[in-house]
């Protein structure tokens, strides 16, 4: 690391260290930190840092040794002055107080190393401060080396947003002399930023040790670095990736793991769902369907960011496992219609249900898939020919499509009665067998069964699946294919609007004999009304409020209207608002004939 520089070191700006080369691509790695940096020679002879990696990703070992050859460069440009045995105590214990109270701060990201040449040296990660979410964006137009497409190309800019980024990595070494006369030496690592840009920040620690020389500067370096890094490189609403492969910093302390857009745009976002993640399991939340509070390592997280606790959900998908109701495997949030992916249906549900869930899928898509029947021996799925006629791959059976009989070639199916009156006719003949006869009886059984089935079902006009309407409306839905149709007509409707098959007014959505009788159980008073009315019409008097004629029931003079909901008085037709002052000595008479 250079001298600290006198105050006229102000006027250095980042270019001084920048060169911008125009062939030539460095090899780009990774370690587990992100940081490092291979060298490339110049033209010139004179080694330039580039934004890549001279360790492998997770090589932590050849990552450390290479931050310390680093570190030992920079420490043999460092010219410590002759202190005194008093002074260089004062500075160790300064040095050992601060680094105490770094830890004390921030804990768990604060790394103590190996001693070098027997100076201190250790490691922060520093956690950049956003507020809310920062927005990046990358110009997927760019090529990711050494040249860029011309100005007068259109830009193709992707942009995602973010909570956390990955932490700055500051290395220090902190020399005898630090703090009363040299500042720490250090290296500033981050995954994600272009050399020229840490290089900025590495020139605001060194204004800083400036500001405050001879004091500790540890933590003020840590605090702005936290709080005011993005802020100084002009990135307090958005973060611009790039340009990569442009610039080559000869200052030993940038260490950029910034690679090309394919790799840095996965990791910034992976680093960000990671934390995310992190923070949901530390945290307690309340499940929406047991209404529980757990903690986070409890929960399931559904792909649409919804979740449930882990014992909620397996008995939500059990539940329409064991119904067969499979299609309604759906996230349990309200309007949302996400569906549960299998891997995670294979964690809720055991092998049994997993492997039933299984069978009902593949039902449900064959029986999708008009071209598809299954053979009436075996049950095997089997491909139907133009001529409604298909042979089984399995027992090689040859049959009609129509009627689930052999293939009979130019002779029309029989319906269902026919085939029934046959059945029924053959088990009076005395040369059938006992064994024949019983499974025609089986068979006629089967037919009775689906005869009555039909009877009162319609057959789902997309998969013929049975469905028998027991109340509500005549917009239907099949809980096989999930195709809405209308049980009146049944014809399919519109998913998209069901109900626009109903506004023409050619099918009712509710048959007229259950409005009526939704009518009478709504107003059962009118009912009573009416046929007291009918009981009893030598007795009655109209309502003063709304004229609907009331009977007068036996001696009783207090009449109610079901109409209007009035108490009236049958003897002066008043409307009565309170029956103890209207009926008593003063008043009329509660009961009396006629």
């Amino acid at each position: 690391m250079p001298e600290p520089a006198p105050s006229s070191s102000n006027s250095h700006s980042v270019e001084d260290n920048v060169n911008v080369e125009a062939t030539g691509t460095p090899q780009n790695r990774h370690n587990k930190d992100g940081a490092g940096a291979s060298e490339i020679n110049t033209v010139d002879g004179s080694d330039r840092v580039a934004s890549s990696s001279k360790a492998e990703e997770g090589d932590g070992d050849d990552n450390d040794d290479y931050i310390q050859a680093r570190v030992d460069k920079l420490l043999c440009k460092i010219e410590e002055p002759e202190l005194s045995e008093e002074q260089i105590r004062i500075n160790d214990q300064s040095q050992q107080d601060e680094i105490l109270v770094v830890e004390s701060i921030y804990g768990e990201n604060v790394f103590s190393l190996e001693r070098w040449k027997g100076l201190r040296c250790f490691q922060i990660h520093i956690n950049v401060d956003v507020l809310g979410e920062i927005a990046i964006t990358a110009n997927l137009n760019s090529i990711n080396q050494l040249e860029t497409l011309s100005s007068n190309s259109d830009e193709f800019l992707y942009t995602f947003k973010v909570q956390y980024l990955p932490p700055i990595v500051l290395t220090c070494l902190l020399p005898k002399s630090y703090p009363s006369d040299q500042p720490p030496i250090f290296t500033l690592s981050v995954k994600w930023l272009e050399p020229v840009k840490i290089l900025n920040l590495c020139y605001k620690l060194d204004s800083i040790w400036e500001e405050q020389q001879g004091q500790e500067v540890i933590y003020p370096w840590v605090e702005w670095l936290h709080s005011s890094s993005l802020s100084h490189l002009g990135f307090d609403e958005e973060i611009i990736l790039g340009p990569y492969g442009m610039n080559y910093v000869q200052d030993e302390r940038v260490i950029s793991g910034a690679e090309c857009i394919d790799v840095d745009i996965p990791f910034l976002r992976s680093y960000n769902d990671e934390r995310h993640n992190e923070n949901f399991l530390k945290e307690l939340h309340d499940c929406n369907i047991c209404f529980s509070e757990y903690a986070g390592s409890q929960f399931i997280r559904l792909p649409c960011e919804h979740f449930f606790c882990l014992k909620c959900l397996q008995t939500f998908a059990q539940i329409h496992v064991k119904e067969g109701t499979v299609s309604n495997l759906k996230c349990p949030e309200a309007k949302c219609a996400i569906m549960i992916p299998p891997g995670l249906l294979k964690q809720l549900l055991d092998d049994t249900d997993y492997e039933r869930w299984e069978s009902m899928m593949l039902e449900k898509t064959l029986a999708s898939m008009s071209d598809v029947v299954y053979c009436p021996r075996c049950e095997t799925p089997c491909i139907e020919d133009e001529d409604q006629h298909a042979q089984c791959p399995k027992c090689y059976f040859s049959f009609c499509t129509l009627c689930r009989e052999r293939r009979h070639v130019g002779i029309a199916c029989m319906s269902l009665d026919m085939k029934l009156q046959i059945l029924q006719d053959r088990q009076n003949l005395s040369q059938l067998k006992e064994d024949q006869k019983r499974r025609e009886r089986e068979k006629i059984n089967e037919m009775l069964n689906m005869k009555e089935i039909h009877r009162d079902s319609k057959l789902c006009p997309s998969c013929d699946m049975a469905i028998s309407r027991t109340e509500g409306c005549n917009k239907m839905k099949c809980g096989n294919c999930e195709q809405y149709f209308c049980y009146r007509c049944n014809k399919a409707i519109d998913a998209s609007d069901p109900y626009g098959h109903f506004r023409d007014g050619s099918c009712e959505l509710f048959p007229r004999e259950m409005v009526d009788s939704w009518e009478e159980r709504i107003n059962h008073r009118q009912a009573v009304g009416q046929l007291q009315a009918e009981l009893f019409p030598q007795h009655g008097l109209a309502c003063p409020s709304c004229r609907q004629y009331n009977p007068k029931i036996g001696n009783n003079n207090h009449l109610f209207c079901w109409a209007c909901q009035r108490h009236y008085c049958y003897l002066c037709k008043a409307i009565v608002r309170r029956g103890t002052k209207h009926y008593g000595p003063k008043g009329c008479k509660q009961h009396s004939e006629g």
